[in-house]
């Protein structure tokens, strides 16, 4: 996609990885959804690392914030799919930093989410986050606002899973609006599914 991004954000690179994946782990480290599946800080890091090494940073698109935020993002003809090398390094990392119990919440809420995930072309929101010291200043609209500027131009519509209802009134502040609310697994927090029509 053609992104025009402002003074203070860059493109990450494959990279990158540890870097996104470790701003992403701070900022989601109280997180319902995160802390319900994996319990831990570590775990929660251990997540991110391979998804942003094995996913988002190789087949996505993700920008940071200097050391203070990020955002990982798929568009609408990159793939999400986790393939076994990846799978086998996430399995490791839970049960060396989390638990067994843990490697299966976050199996169960990825085909639930895989499930409800719109089919319609898009951009898919997978993490916004920076670190507790960077709160504050304007970085999640700093990050979130060249890629909906570029997919205003190109007629792109994105989707988000919200995981954290504190960040609801952020999300619809920039035209997300909810589609559903569902369980991210037994007895789990809920996830809300919002929607962006490119404006």
């Amino acid at each position: 996609m053609d992104i025009d991004l402002p003074d203070g954000l860059t493109r990450a690179t494959p990279a990158d990885w540890r870097q996104l994946a470790d701003i992403t782990a701070e900022a989601f480290a109280e997180d319902p959804v995160n802390t319900w599946m994996f319990g831990s800080q570590q775990a929660i890091q251990a997540s991110f690392r391979v998804l942003a090494r094995e996913i988002y940073a190789r087949n996505g698109f993700c920008h940071l914030a200097g050391n203070e935020g990020a955002t990982m993002w798929l568009a609408p003809d990159q793939s999400g799919d986790m393939g076994i090398l990846a799978m086998v390094r996430f399995a490791v990392g839970q049960l060396i930093h989390g638990s067994a119990g843990g490697l299966k919440r976050a199996m169960a809420a990825g085909d639930i989410m895989d499930k409800h995930h719109p089919r319609e072309p898009h951009c898919y929101l997978f993490t916004i986050g920076t670190r507790k010291s960077a709160r504050g200043k304007g970085l999640g609209k700093a990050l979130l606002a060249p890629v909906l500027q570029a997919c205003d131009a190109q007629s792109i519509p994105c989707y988000l899973e919200n995981s954290n209802p504190d960040n609801h009134g952020f999300y619809a502040h920039h035209g997300f609006e909810r589609r559903e609310i569902f369980a991210c697994g037994e007895g789990g927090p809920p996830l809300e599914a919002m929607w962006r029509e490119p404006r």
